[in-house]
């Protein structure tokens, strides 16, 4: 997942807890463009191998996350989102198939 990405939400399942920090949460089955990528505290918070990528989105803004130093703001796991698998333009596509602009032998 990369910054101006377009996902949509797959599980808007929150634990009371997190919907008490959060001012907004993302919905299922809507669209969102991704603002920021970050890597997840998981690993170091919780002593794991491993780590989950995080996401900031251009549609919802949230406080300040209380437990992160560097006062990042509040984000969400990109396991909660699946890319969103746009089709092309097609006008874009109609140009790339004929060529426009391009020689073509007779």
């Amino acid at each position: 997942m990369v910054k101006g990405q377009r996902v949509v939400c797959i599980n808007d399942v929150f634990s009371p807890t997190v919907r008490a920090l959060y001012r907004q949460l993302p919905v299922k089955d809507t669209i969102y463009t991704i603002r920021e990528v970050f890597l997840g505290r998981e690993k170091i918070v919780k002593g794991g191998d491993t780590a989950t990528v995080g996401l900031l989105l251009e549609e919802l803004v949230n406080p300040k996350d209380p437990f992160h130093q560097g006062e990042q703001e509040l984000g969400f796991t990109s396991e909660r989102f699946a890319p969103l698998n746009e089709l092309p333009d097609e006008k874009q596509e109609v140009e790339e198939t004929v060529g426009i602009g391009a020689w073509a032998p007779a």
